[in-house]
């Protein structure tokens, strides 16, 4: 038993390293691109598409970082369920100090789809005036060149999607900075390497940018209405049409809100969860990118077979790996901005991920902003209290 034990850490860490040559290899062709990137002459008008929900910590500014970018013509639109939602009212102060930038405010009503961030976006592309839209969420903050650099891609017309990276802002307690190290790190690695593998297949939510045909081809926001992962569902059918997916060479701070323990391990359940009914297959083969685990794994088999030192050069292998892997990322992929941190929290980050990974085949509901909700084939959203027809949808084919 023990000898399987070891045996199977010793196969987590061949997995685990060879992931990290994969993402090192996607690190070093994204900063080929992101040096080479030049500023084209390219700046048609778009339209920015910003969901809200209520009045997030430290939102007006994050919200006002959108009204300072330095590009020649756009719109914001802002649309929540109602129209005196805390966000929303935040949004009209802030567009106050800005007239010189066109501004909507829209509401979508209580008739939603069960995903209600699709509701919005799909009201506001009905009404938004130019044909690249900009969706990103609310949790984000963006400097002055954002539209520029994640516009520039688009001057091919082949391409019909761009999304970007990110890194987690967190300066508060202890978990929410072990879930922006999970942010910066491991997400990155993940999208690095599939970006190396196959190109983008896929969006990430805090930023998604796609052309208005793409939209109107798969037949509008509202088909990603039912679902959990839309950003994942929109880069995949855009991807479908034949249209290129890009990820852009900019990278944005996404503000990690989740303070407590529990605040934070329910968030990354619902990732995880989420991640698990959408690509069931590349779910699964996650457990095999930790490292951590599986270096602790052939250390307790090692030292119960009497092999101590054995064992702790397994684990301090397993630990060296991911600190590489975040020192490398953090620094040269996301520009993190405390890369130290994140590289002594990143190994506990590794271990805890593998935990919430395990979580994720424990049930199929998840909590979403006060509800909850049952996940079932495709990332279908099935709310507990909706009526039957709700409940119903049918999955699209992905």
């Amino acid at each position: 038993m023990l000898r399987i034990l070891l045996d199977f850490g010793l196969l987590g860490l061949v997995t685990s390293s060879i992931f990290t040559l994969l993402a090192l290899a996607g690190l070093v062709r994204f900063r080929r691109q992101r040096l080479a990137a030049a500023g084209p002459d390219f700046g048609p008008p778009v339209s920015l598409l910003k969901p809200l929900h209520g009045a997030e910590p430290n939102l007006e500014a994050y919200l006002e970082s959108f009204f300072l970018q330095d590009y020649p013509e756009f719109e914001i639109l802002f649309c929540a369920r109602s129209t005196v939602d805390p966000g929303l009212e935040i949004a009209r102060r802030v567009a106050a100090r800005y007239p010189q930038i066109p501004t909507r405010f829209l509401s979508t009503g209580e008739e939603t789809y069960i995903n209600a961030k699709v509701s919005s976006m799909e009201r506001m592309a009905g009404v938004a005036r130019h044909d690249i839209f900009i969706v990103s969420d609310s949790d984000v903050r963006v400097t002055p060149h954002y539209l520029r650099e994640v516009v520039a891609p688009f001057a091919s017309d082949s391409v019909g999607a761009v999304t970007c990276l990110y890194r987690g802002v967190a300066d508060g307690s202890l978990w929410s900075k072990l879930e922006g190290a999970g942010m910066s790190v491991e997400m990155t690695a993940g999208v690095l390497t599939a970006n190396l593998l196959e190109g983008m297949k896929f969006a990430l939510g805090p930023t998604m940018a796609v052309r208005r045909r793409c939209v109107q081809r798969m037949g509008g926001f509202g088909v990603l209405g039912p679902y959990c992962s839309d950003d994942f569902l929109l880069g995949a059918k855009v991807a479908q049409q034949g249209e290129t997916v890009v990820l852009s060479t900019h990278v944005i701070d996404h503000i990690i809100l989740n303070l407590s323990l529990a605040a934070s391990v329910q968030h990354q359940a619902r990732w995880m969860k989420s991640t698990r009914f959408s690509r069931p297959w590349g779910h699964l083969g996650t457990a095999l990118t930790f490292s951590v685990p599986f270096g602790g794994m052939a250390c307790l088999a090692a030292v119960a077979m009497h092999r101590p030192l054995a064992g702790l050069a397994l684990l301090a292998f397993s630990v060296a790996q991911r600190m590489t892997l975040a020192l490398l990322i953090g620094i040269f992929g996301v520009d993190e901005h405390h890369p130290l941190r994140a590289t002594l929290l990143y190994p506990l980050r590794d271990l805890i991920g593998f935990g919430c990974w395990v979580a994720s085949y424990v049930g199929g509901t998840i909590l979403w902003r006060g509800t909850r909700y049952r996940l079932s084939s495709g990332g279908l959203m099935h709310a507990l209290d909706a009526p039957e027809a709700e409940a119903s949808e049918k999955p699209l084919p992905v």
